[in-house]
């Protein structure tokens, strides 16, 4: 069996209708671990099992709602409780004592919020660009750093709400998205997706929305904007912060790597889940933004994941 060769791919049935696609590689008598992608509602993709090396017994899967995983888009029953118990249901399907787990951006989220529900179930964390899944967060990103570093873009993002909208843009535009009619969510959905695409990149190939485009219905919808708005409009689904349950983590080793210029989940965060988990150390990328393909981070997270064993 090679690395890619799965052991397992497949579906796996969950709670409330939910079933969850999954894929096991790599040989039985491996370190066990974990991927968590990111979004929410993206997917896992062949270049994050890149990251792990060939003595890895790895599962990625995709999250309610997300990728292959069925119902697709559904949001029901799709709250950061159910995807932590998924995880925790699939460890147990799987017969997993315990696991390195691995997360960036919401996978991040995901990764702290399942470490401190189960911290004995986790043996290590990998985490990249961290989001504690605040709505200060978002406001940080979209109200403050948006129009400081991309001005013309800014102008773009807003120039889709009325007036009465702008005073509270991210409301409205997660309203705008999960409206069920298309003459609402097409175009927001889109500006919301390349909006976050630009400010994810170091060197984004475009810095301005072609307006023109955004609303036509001859283009496919984009699957991360409405679960983001799913989530972001609920602060995550999230109980308490993440950074006041950071006891929890005590005692598990993690690495957190994180990009100098990441513009959606800056440097500072990182900074201060480290300053509460006394088993953290931070690796610095000083030549990338949020996106993994950028500079050195999947390097760095590559050699994370190895010294974790």
């Amino acid at each position: 069996m090679t690395r890619a060769d799965p052991a397992f791919a497949g579906h796996v049935a969950m709670t409330d209708g939910h079933e969850i696609y999954a894929e096991l590689t790599g040989p039985e008598d491996a370190p066990r671990a974990v991927f968590l992608h990111g979004g929410p509602g993206s997917g896992c993709q062949p270049a994050h099992r890149a990251l792990f090396g060939p003595r890895t017994r790895l599962l990625m899967f995709d999250q309610r709602g997300a990728g292959r995983s069925a119902p697709r888009r559904g949001r029901d029953a799709n709250t950061t409780a159910h995807l932590v118990a998924d995880i925790e249901r699939l460890r147990r399907h799987f017969g997993i004592d315990r696991w390195l787990v691995v997360g960036g951006s919401w996978g991040a989220t995901l990764a702290l919020a399942y470490a401190q529900a189960h911290p004995d179930r986790v043996r290590g964390l990998v985490l990249r660009s961290v989001f504690l899944g605040t709505r200060a967060e978002l406001e940080t990103v979209f109200l403050d750093t948006l129009p400081r570093f991309h001005p013309g873009l800014w102008e773009d993002f807003v120039s889709l709400l009325t007036p009465s909208e702008r005073a509270d843009p991210l409301g409205a535009y997660w309203a705008r998205i999960l409206d069920p009619d298309p003459a609402r969510h097409r175009a927001a959905a889109w500006a919301w997706h390349d909006t976050e695409r630009i400010l994810s990149q170091i060197r984004p190939a475009a810095t301005r929305l072609d307006l023109a485009v955004l609303g036509d219905p001859a283009r496919g919808l984009p699957a991360t904007p409405f679960m983001e708005a799913h989530y972001f409009r609920n602060d995550c689904f999230l109980d308490a912060p993440l950074l006041s349950r950071a006891d929890r983590l005590r005692g598990i080793p993690g690495v957190i790597v994180q990009a100098r210029y990441d513009l959606l989940c800056p440097p500072a965060t990182a900074h201060a889940l480290a300053r509460r988990w006394d088993a953290a150390r931070i690796v610095d990328v000083p030549d990338a933004g949020h996106s993994m393909g950028d500079g050195g981070t999947a390097q760095a997270l590559r050699a994370a994941i190895a010294d974790m064993g």
